[in-house]
């Protein structure tokens, strides 16, 4: 195995973490959640109406405009697809089916569920990423 030197970027992985890490923990502070992406997007669609929707709206809203904001500031940011729109759709339907199945999603168990020694969040993400790491071999990416 090589290492892209091109595209590798340990200053800006740490620092993404460390903002992750810092949501996480303010969630966690605030609002005494877990800060999984899969839980808070589902609850918008489930219940509309409830006293959480504020919160919840504003994380979407800013998780979908962080990376906007960060190509307004560096430029665009070269995106390669290795699918077709249809074979995307039903990608994004299974990990929707499997984060339901699996009570949450990577950002849940993996950020949350680990640093909380969770072994069901331990479990779930030694699976996410087997099996990521198996369709990365099947699809060739």
């Amino acid at each position: 195995m090589t290492i892209d030197w091109v595209n590798f970027t340990p200053i800006a992985s740490l620092i993404g973490g460390v903002m992750v890490g810092c949501a996480a923990l303010l969630l966690m502070a605030l609002h005494g959640r877990i800060m999984g992406v899969s839980g808070i997007a589902g609850a918008l669609v489930r219940t509309p109406k409830s006293k959480d929707t504020g919160w919840r709206l504003a994380f979407i809203i800013g998780l979908l405009a962080g990376p906007l904001f960060i190509a307004a500031l560096s430029g665009p940011v070269e995106s390669i697809f290795v699918a077709d729109g249809m074979l995307l759709a039903i990608a994004g339907l299974l990990v929707g089916v499997g984060t339901a199945i699996g009570s949450g999603c990577t950002s849940g168990h993996g950020i949350c569920g680990i640093s909380r020694l969770s072994l069901r969040s331990i479990t779930a993400t030694c699976t996410f990423v087997a099996f990521g790491m198996i369709t990365v071999f099947i699809v060739g990416g």
